[in-house]
């Protein structure tokens, strides 16, 4: 491309306004649809994005580019290498292109849920690698391949039929066993049988629970379908079940189809590894493969063999003599690999409940605390996080800064002790100190710059209104959070109750939208946040 037009993406992708995402992991939850049309070979061309915004879509029109660096920011694992960055700036391009128009019936070509792609505010890290890719995709005979990724396979990757039943299973998504994510994380979770049975009875099964056990494993070694003793329908698959408990008690729990199951008593333990479907594009993988050494091209090469890089539209070709086939079929034998992509090299954790130290340049007054392992690098990007969006709600409030402590615990039983407030809540404000749930899964959900805005209000905010109702102090952290959405006219104020002690996910969602409408209502009649009674 020109640099005229490098230098014309470059200013939008700084002038743009940052775009607020609510969602999660692309493609958790169904397989893509054949797209209506072709992209048009235009390099500043726009995708129309439909933003969920208290539970209708927003349509907004984002160039290409700003729209990939957007989702980067929201797809990719923190503090990844620009390799990596890369790889998946042309993978969700990919998708993109090959996806557009798939909500055409509702006036858009993509949501920012975790059906489509997360779209969040773009940071310098992602805007460079958009650039760096621009409208490179993946090709397979002559047209954008058929791509997907997830956070991590679990050292194994899977078929796209084995996800959504019917899909097709092109060669260059086998299942394969890969050492780029290590097997990353490994994870466990108790559920009772009556918080399951109360999952699949909002996914519609009918019954009481009696038992539970695998029945089947497909070509990867993942749970294909499980026998539910009471239920009916009796039997359910394995990514069935990991969306239904996902959607009434949290993604947190099962990860992944690629666990065991043992039963203990009135229980049932899952334990296993991976996380998301596990189709495509290991995210943590190809970010442990960068910071091996690995470039873009070999990373793409390993998670879709036989693909080539090359533009889009109508500079697409068959085969382009610039970009030559990427690669061979991943290796199997991990003993094949060299030693730096078998084991690379890991940043030491710290020791529980502590920080790391952070770059001299940023703020002292900002303590982050993070469960091990975890990278310098993280730590310092959610103290950066931290310190803009200070800054942003005491301009917005017009109250003086204060010094920030954030915790973010190991796992969402972790929180709820520490915090006395349910895991939905995400975050709470606790003896000066923001509680947050783990970092996943604020990164699944698209929150983690919602609930830190959040936060940050209560501890500017609440000392001011001291003796207020809950829906006065929760109207205006969620208002000052996203000031841009719209509310309802006419709403009753929630009881402190609602908001204090929420029985579901759904119930606190109406709770906080009830309580930014009361408060937003008095502000529009002129009267300062401070005097909102």
């Amino acid at each position: 491309m020109t640099t005229a037009v490098r230098l014309l993406l470059g200013a939008v992708l700084v002038l743009l306004p940052p775009g607020r995402a609510v969602s999660a992991r692309a493609g958790a939850a169904s397989a893509p649809s054949v797209p209506a049309q072709a992209a048009a070979p235009v390099g500043m061309e726009t995708v129309r994005v439909g933003v969920l915004r208290n539970g209708t879509y927003e349509v907004v029109s984002v160039p290409m580019e700003v729209y990939v660096a957007r989702v980067l920011a929201g797809e990719a694992a923190p503090a990844s290498p620009p390799a990596s960055l890369e790889a998946l700036a042309i993978a969700i391009r990919t998708y993109t292109i090959t996806n557009r128009g798939r909500h055409a019936s509702e006036g858009f070509d993509l949501c920012d849920q975790t059906h489509c792609q997360v779209m969040r505010t773009a940071y310098a890290a992602t805007e460079r690698a958009a650039l760096a890719t621009t409208e490179q995709v993946l090709q397979f005979q002559g047209a954008p391949a058929t791509v997907f990724y997830s956070a991590s396979c679990g050292g194994r990757s899977e078929k796209p039929s084995n996800v959504w039943p019917g899909a097709d299973d092109p060669a260059y998504l086998s299942i394969h066993d890969d050492d780029g994510c290590g097997g990353f994380p490994v994870w466990s979770a108790d559920l009772a049988d009556s918080d399951l049975q109360r999952a699949l009875v909002a996914g519609g099964f009918r019954g009481s629970l009696r038992n539970v056990r695998v029945l089947a494993r497909n070509e990867s070694g993942r749970v294909a379908r499980l026998e539910l003793d009471g239920m009916t329908p009796r039997e359910i698959s394995g990514q069935d079940l990991r969306m239904v408990v996902g959607r009434t008690l949290g993604f947190q729990h099962i990860q992944s189809t690629q666990f065991d199951l043992r039963r203990s008593g009135a229980s049932s333990h899952f334990s296993g590894r991976g996380s998301g479907h596990g189709v495509g594009l290991c995210v943590i993988g190809s970010m442990k493969l960068a910071a091996a050494g690995q470039t873009a091209a070999t990373i793409l090469a390993r998670y879709f063999p036989g693909t080539r890089i090359g533009p889009y539209g109508a500079r697409l070709t068959a085969a382009p003599p610039e970009s030559p086939t990427i690669g061979a079929p991943p290796v199997r034998d991990a003993r094949a690999v060299p030693p730096a992509l078998a084991a690379p090299a890991a940043v030491p954790p710290a020791g529980a409940g502590r920080t790391v130290s952070a770059d001299p340049s940023l703020p002292s007054d900002i303590v982050v605390t993070l469960p091990p392992p975890f990278e310098s690098g993280e730590h310092n990007a959610l103290v950066v996080l931290a310190a803009r969006e200070r800054v942003a709600m005491a301009a917005a409030l017009g109250v003086p800064a204060q010094s920030l402590r954030v915790r973010v615990h190991p796992s969402s039983d972790a929180y709820e002790r520490a915090s006395g407030r349910p895991w939905f809540t995400l975050s709470a404000l606790k003896d000066g100190e923001i509680e947050l749930v783990p970092l996943w899964l604020l990164r699944e959900r698209g929150m983690l710059e919602r609930v830190i805005r959040r936060e940050v209000v209560h501890q500017l905010a609440d000392p001011v209104l001291p003796g207020k109702p809950a829906w006065i102090r929760e109207g205006a952290a969620v208002y000052f959070a996203d000031p841009e959405a719209q509310s309802s006219a006419r709403v009753v104020c929630p009881q402190d109750r609602d908001l204090l002690q929420p029985v579901s996910p759904g119930a606190l969602g109406d709770a906080f939208a009830r309580a930014r409408a009361c408060f937003e209502r008095q502000l529009t009649g002129g009267r300062d946040w401070r005097r909102v009674h």
